[in-house]
């Protein structure tokens, strides 16, 4: 059966190559570090009082996951991000759609011509429109327009991909679709958090290249930019980091090449992948972004990365830091004074753009 082990031997090898090839491509990524500065903060007063009953909150996501394992975690990190919208008195009315999938959060008074897809975050496995509300409604009165939240799909279920081709569909869906008719959109805008926050700035790059009507500009909420997990804070923050330390610390310590390949097999592209980390791609003739991200938080630096290389790109961008806020801390308002502070800063960006385009400086979509 001489065969036989010759097609152990080869199965052997291309396994092999299967895993140096992808690694040593990675071991060649562009160094970023030359991106590395220090941003000022929005302010340098310590967090409010409110911080700690929303620490309190963060502590109770182990206290839920305790004593269950693999799927049984996953479905109780999942029940309890959707119960943080519990309770909430919400201006807006919610309509769940199925044809896309997602939720219209419309506040009294709004424009439906004028639209915000949002793009929720929970580490592309958790996390709904749900679990959002407290943005979504706050974003529907400042943006005085009809947020569609998309329910994309999810890993392990799906693929990384099939959570991407939902977010495309759902912009390309309300660019002529409003909550109660057909229509085209006036005014468009893309938001998210964490992961979602990564998928909004890989929608505005990808809505460059296809030739779709581009957004007029983007909001994101720490943001996910780089799965390669090369920025300092990704380790350097790990101890203050109350939501995403205790949950990501183990995989930021590990050698990078084991993570590398992690992010490999779970995602099936590779970590330096655009449309998985946005930072890693062409960041010109983007519209304009705002950002806003914690000093303490893991992914500080990858926000301030993607502006400090969107700005060199000669895209308008604003990045906005606050002293030690917890991860998409903007999702404990009203509870949090620093989440209404970000919001404010969130209006005052809508009204710029509105302004610009009203003043007819905004470049052609």
């Amino acid at each position: 059966m001489w065969w036989l082990a010759i097609m152990a031997v080869l199965f052997v090898v291309l396994a092999g190559i299967g895993v140096v090839l992808p690694l040593w491509r990675l071991s060649r990524l562009e160094d970023l570090s030359g991106l590395d500065s220090p941003t000022p903060l929005v302010h340098h007063r310590a967090p409010s009082e409110e911080n700690s009953r929303v620490l309190a909150l963060i502590d109770q996501v182990s206290e839920v996951t305790d004593g269950h394992h693999g799927k049984a975690r996953l479905r109780a990190l999942r029940r309890y991000m959707d119960s943080l919208s519990d309770g909430l008195e919400l201006a807006s009315a919610c309509r769940i759609v199925q044809e896309p999938q997602g939720e219209w959060v419309i506040a009294p008074g709004a424009d439906t011509r004028r639209r915000v897809l949002y793009i929720h975050g929970g580490g592309w496995t958790a996390g709904s429109p749900r679990s959002h509300r407290a943005i979504t409604d706050r974003l529907s009165h400042l943006a005085r327009a009809a947020v569609f939240a998309v329910d994309y799909r999810l890993m392990p279920e799906h693929r990384f991909m099939d959570g991407v081709d939902d977010c495309r569909e759902a912009y390309r869906w309300l660019l002529a679709h409003g909550p109660d008719e057909a229509a085209p959109a006036a005014f468009m805008l893309v938001a998210g958090d964490s992961a979602g926050g990564g998928h909004t700035l890989a929608l505005l790059a990808w809505l460059r290249d296809s030739g779709l009507r581009q957004a007029d500009g983007a909001v994101a909420f720490a943001p996910s930019t780089d799965l390669t997990l090369t920025a300092p804070s990704n380790r350097a923050n790990i101890a203050t980091d109350a939501m995403l330390g205790p949950m990501f610390g183990r995989l930021a310590r590990l050698p990078r090449p084991l993570v590398w390949w992690m992010v490999l097999l779970v995602f099936r592209v590779s970590p330096a992948n655009p449309t998985l980390s946005p930072l890693r791609g062409n960041l010109a003739g983007l519209p304009p972004v705002l950002i806003q991200a914690s000093s303490t938080e893991m992914l500080r630096d990858n926000a301030c990365r993607y502006a400090a290389k969107t700005r060199a790109a000669g895209s308008p961008v604003t990045l906005q830091l606050w002293p030690g806020m917890v991860h998409v801390w903007q999702m404990f308002t009203p509870l949090l004074p620093e989440a209404e502070e970000a919001f404010t800063e969130v209006a005052a960006f809508i009204n710029a753009l509105d302004e610009d385009e009203g003043e007819g400086n905004a470049e052609p979509r």
